[in-house]
């Protein structure tokens, strides 16, 4: 039986992206243990979710920028996903733009969830922009994360129709609803993938 994929997770609000993984994991439904749960917000919920699990979790302070870590904090994230032998870094509505430090520590090893069909509506907000533009459906992708926002390569995408009436609220509460099922889901696949590939 091989070891589970150990992974380190990243996020900067309420966590309800990792929650549906760790749930996941206690599920028995991927084999997955999570080792670390960083944050560049000292009160996140993501922080508070994880301490309640049992989990190792780090601030890391994120300096002067407002859409990215200072290179020393960046460097700090690494040595932090290093001491725990991370081996896939996932992205849980974290929102910072990673830069070189991350991406050359752990090529190919970093994904994230976006609430659209990219590379349509990247960014900020995507739902309430999938409804400006009056789309007849959005969704949510899980991408390799590389050092431009929201353009890795696509890894799985999940479709929800946008219906009659629909609010920006609503919209991204069906979103919600699809990534809590596709990010587990993916991560599963990688773990299976990545294992096959060693035995």
């Amino acid at each position: 039986m091989s070891a589970p994929l150990r992974i380190g997770v990243l996020g900067s609000g309420k966590g309800s992206n990792f929650r549906a993984i760790a749930d996941a994991i206690a599920a028995g439904e991927l084999a997955a243990e999570v080792g670390i749960v960083l944050s560049d917000v000292a009160d996140a919920g993501i922080l508070t979710l994880a301490k309640e699990r049992g989990f190792p979790t780090e601030f890391v302070s994120p300096g002067r920028f407002k859409t990215k870590l200072e290179p020393e904090a960046e460097e700090r994230v690494v040595t932090l996903l290093r001491a725990a032998k991370v081996e896939l870094v996932v992205l849980a509505g974290y929102m910072r733009m990673i830069k070189a430090p991350l991406l050359e520590a752990f090529p190919n090893r970093i994904i994230n969830i976006h609430p659209s069909l990219l590379p349509q509506f990247p960014g900020l907000a995507a739902w309430a922009q999938a409804l400006a533009a009056g789309v007849s459906e959005t969704g949510c992708t899980v991408h390799f994360v590389d050092s431009g926002m929201d353009t890795g390569p696509i890894i799985a995408q999940s479709r929800v129709p946008v219906l009659p009436g629909d609010t920006a609220e609503t919209v991204h509460a069906r979103i919600q609803v699809a990534e809590h099922a596709l990010y587990p889901a993916v991560i599963r696949d990688l773990a299976a993938q990545w294992r096959g590939k060693e035995e």
